[in-house]
């Protein structure tokens, strides 16, 4: 008898999952409170499909992101989905970045960065990204930029061709452990699974407390605000140049990105969001946001980042701060080159009770239940891997042969 499991969530990771689950012959139902797939974190970054230059080498990020990028670029051309590689500049603009530029070397020499190479001098610079300013920067040609709404829907596809059912509409309201197996109730519906996977992402802690796991890790919503160039101005920016990120914290700071469609943007931010699904300042929850001030890790998170916190807010509120930053990498940036604020996205950021923000990739396991903790970048880029890694190392299932 086919094993029968739920799917809570309809992101790219949960449909990754029901891809890879309903190939193996289990009896696959996905929830999604949405009307439509990816419409939280999926369908709301900036589509870059990372090659791993960041992550500590050996962690869950480095080794998923890794397969995953090979994984999903194979996927796209099987699917004719586009996928582009642009490349990514990272640039040191001053001696002070040195230092940070050298250890994103070494991680991405570690991680096995394909084709990785060190630029020295502004004039090296210019000829991979011609406008940009900087001394020194690693390029990664075959970072890409991909559609991860359309990627999903063809994975969705795919699941619902092995079977699989995608329930959309489908609010999940409560979940309780019976005699091994789990049932899930909905706004309109109760099934009985023989296990459940629950990749509820902004909300994933929420769910959670379903089968009483432990609140910590808690979501935090970062919402990330971009600004696309005017059509006439794109030229400035041939793939992505990011900055050095600082590594204190879990964001690559505001760097400029050629789209899978050819617009330029530029961000993102990083603001704590007034709500789980805040998307701008308007959007707020009373309740998710006492929540987040009555956490234990709140204010020794605010204690130790207060700084970047108002200077992030005051970059979403005033134009010229964010024009500011973005111009010491483009000095040929105009205020008037930023048309217009794209689609903001809001990052599900898990933190624990002492304040720390969480790193890596999480995983808890109650019982029949599978709990992704934490999720975010580069989750879309290693989708695939991460539902291969949860088959192996959680559900006890070989990964069905590629």
């Amino acid at each position: 008898m086919a094993v029968k499991t739920g799917i809570i969530g309809g992101g790219i990771v949960g449909i990754a999952l029901a891809r890879e689950l309903t190939r193996l012959g289990d009896e696959v139902v996905v929830f999604e409170k949405e009307s439509g797939l990816a419409r939280h974190q999926t369908g709301h970054n900036s589509g870059v499909v990372h090659a791993g230059l960041y992550y500590a080498p050996g962690s869950l990020k480095a080794t998923l992101c890794a397969a995953g990028r090979v994984s999903m670029r194979e996927f796209c051309q099987e699917k004719g989905l586009p996928y582009r590689e642009v490349g990514k500049l990272v640039v040191a603009v001053d001696e002070s970045e040195l230092p940070a530029l050298a250890e994103i070397e070494r991680r991405s020499i570690e991680n096995r960065v394909p084709d990785l190479a060190r630029v020295e001098g502004v004039e090296r610079l210019r000829e991979i990204e011609p406008h940009v300013a900087g001394i020194a920067a690693v390029h990664s040609p075959h970072t890409a930029i991909v559609d991860y709404a359309a990627v999903t829907e063809a994975m969705g596809q795919d699941a619902l061709a092995s079977g699989g059912s995608i329930l959309l509409g489908q609010e999940v309201t409560g979940m309780r452990l019976e005699n091994g197996r789990v049932r899930v109730v909905t706004s309109q519906s109760e099934q009985l699974f023989d296990r459940v996977i629950v990749c509820a992402g902004l909300q994933s802690d929420a769910v959670a407390r379903f089968v009483g796991a432990d609140p910590s890790p808690k979501i935090l919503p970062f919402r990330g605000e971009y600004w696309e160039l005017t059509p006439d101005r794109t030229d400035l920016v041939n793939g992505m140049i990011y900055p050095v990120p600082d590594p204190r914290f879990p964001f690559l700071g505001v760097h400029f990105t050629r789209g899978v469609y050819d617009t330029v943007h530029m961000g993102p931010n990083a603001v704590p969001a007034l709500a789980r699904e805040g998307y701008d300042w308007l959007t707020i929850s009373v309740k998710d946001t006492w929540e987040s001030l009555m956490w234990p890790g709140a204010w020794p998170l605010a204690k130790q980042h207060w700084r970047m916190g108002v200077d992030e807010i005051s970059a979403s509120l005033i134009k010229r701060r964010i024009y500011t930053k973005a111009r010491r990498f483009i000095p040929e940036l105009r205020m008037r080159d930023l048309s217009h604020k794209g689609a903001a996205g809001v990052r599900a950021q898990a933190w624990g009770r002492g304040g720390e923000l969480v790193d890596d990739f999480a995983v808890d396991q109650v019982g029949p239940v599978t709990l992704l903790r934490n999720a975010p970048s580069p989750a879309a880029t290693s989708s695939i891997a991460i539902a291969q890694y949860v088959l192996e190392h959680f559900l006890g299932t070989p990964a069905p042969p590629r």
